[in-house]
């Protein structure tokens, strides 16, 4: 998989990108990262890739120009590189809500041909070089940060733990939450009592069966608790539903 961001901040981008599993996995050649500056496509002496915006008001607006031409740069090495036509995901407060069904279909996409992120700064960018060269918009929240970077790694992370390999325990990747609609279930480790508190006694059992249907009911327990629209969206295995009326049932009894 290859993946080229348009960022003003390649640095940024490449030494978060070599450390922990996005690391590992790029040391393994599962993924390869290009970083693309748009100053280095600008046209005057100082370098310039932003002014003000047309109709006043605070803060700049990048410039449709360097912007193009880092896109087009991006997207020759990824075609020199083999990959097939190049997807272009601007990173905006103004896009979709990225959830994990998004992050397994664009891996899936990645695998094909080759993704161009678009990072943005200050005020945002050139609406006619969004309608123009971006494929798709996407969010990591309804938050607003400095710029597309941060934003920009987190859906690089993502998707490089969905590669094979990328983990070094597989399972970990299949357990995780959101994969099957829910959040994850608590985690314990040593030591066995921890400020007064110990480790449920099921997980101690050695009852695999019964450690996955208790796992099965903390994570419906957490999701109703925590993100009970995950659940609204869902429909449920006989199972889910008989331990979701349990945990329902316990904290009736527990708040009378």
């Amino acid at each position: 998989m290859r993946i080229d961001v348009v960022t003003l901040f390649p640095a940024m981008v490449e030494a978060a990108s070599a450390v922990g599993i996005t690391g590992r996995a790029r040391e393994r050649q599962l993924w390869s990262l290009g970083c693309w500056n748009p100053r280095d496509y600008a046209t005057d002496a100082h370098r310039t890739v932003d002014d003000r915006p047309y109709g006043g008001g605070p803060g700049m607006v990048l410039m449709g120009p360097p912007l193009k031409a880092a896109l087009a740069a991006a997207r020759a090495a990824q075609k020199a590189a083999g990959c097939g036509s190049s997807r272009t995901i601007h990173l905006t407060p103004a896009g979709r809500p990225l959830d994990h069904a998004r992050i397994v279909a664009l891996g899936a996409e990645a695998g094909r041909s080759g993704i161009v992120l678009l990072a943005g700064r200050y005020e945002g960018i050139d609406e006619r070089l969004v309608e123009a060269e971006v494929d798709e918009e996407v969010s990591i929240g309804d938050i607003v940060v400095s710029g597309g970077e941060l934003p920009a790694l987190m859906l690089i992370d993502a998707l490089v733990r969905q590669l094979p390999g990328a983990m070094n325990d597989g399972q970990s990747v299949v357990e995780e939450s959101f994969v099957d609609g829910l959040l994850d279930c608590p985690h314990y480790t040593r030591p066995e009592t921890f400020d007064g508190v110990a480790v449920p006694a099921v997980l101690l059992s050695g009852h695999h069966e019964a450690i996955r249907r208790w796992r099965l009911k903390e994570s419906l327990r957490r999701t109703r608790k925590r993100r009970p629209d995950l659940l609204a969206g869902r429909t449920l295995t006989k199972e889910e539903a008989k331990l979701l009326r349990e945990v329902e049932g316990e904290e009736r009894s527990a708040g009378e």
